[in-house]
């Protein structure tokens, strides 16, 4: 089972996303407040374990630091697939736009002090197909029969 373990967003992008409490997904726009909200990539997740992982490179990294949104504990063993939709907690629905991302020309920061950024290679994108709230401790399932 897959389940939120933070919610993030900022206001300006190029920033560090900081963990809120809650917050409002908008259908065909993203997280209401959010700098990407009204971009390609609405909504932005991460797994726990890549975070894990890249902690044992650089211990101060923080839900957020890597621009997502969501941090999923249990991403990993969810089906993902461009196109797959996703159930987050009761109401929300995202279809998954994108796995992964062109880095930045020179690399961000994470990169440059790690050696590696997990963005580019994991990180999942999706836009809102049905808005709602999000909270940490929601539970993230693959909708069947999409």
């Amino acid at each position: 089972m897959a389940v939120v373990n933070s919610v993030c967003l900022s206001l300006k992008k190029g920033e560090r996303k900081t963990a809120v409490r809650q917050a409002t997904l908008v259908a065909d726009h993203g997280i209401d407040g959010d700098a990407h909200a009204g971009s390609p990539r609405q909504v932005s997740l991460l797994s726990l374990d890549a975070l894990t992982r890249m902690r044992q490179k650089l211990d101060w990294l923080a839900p957020g630091d890597f621009a997502e949104n969501l941090n999923v504990d249990g991403l990993e063993t969810l089906d993902i697939a461009v196109g797959r939709r996703l159930r987050v907690g009761a109401d929300v629905v995202l279809e998954v736009t994108a796995i992964g991302k062109v880095c930045h020309d020179a690399g961000c920061a994470i990169k440059k002090a790690a050696g590696t950024c997990v963005m580019p290679r994991e990180g999942v994108f999706a836009k809102v197909l049905v808005g709602g709230e999000v909270t940490a401790g929601d539970v993230v399932a693959v909708v069947e029969g999409e």
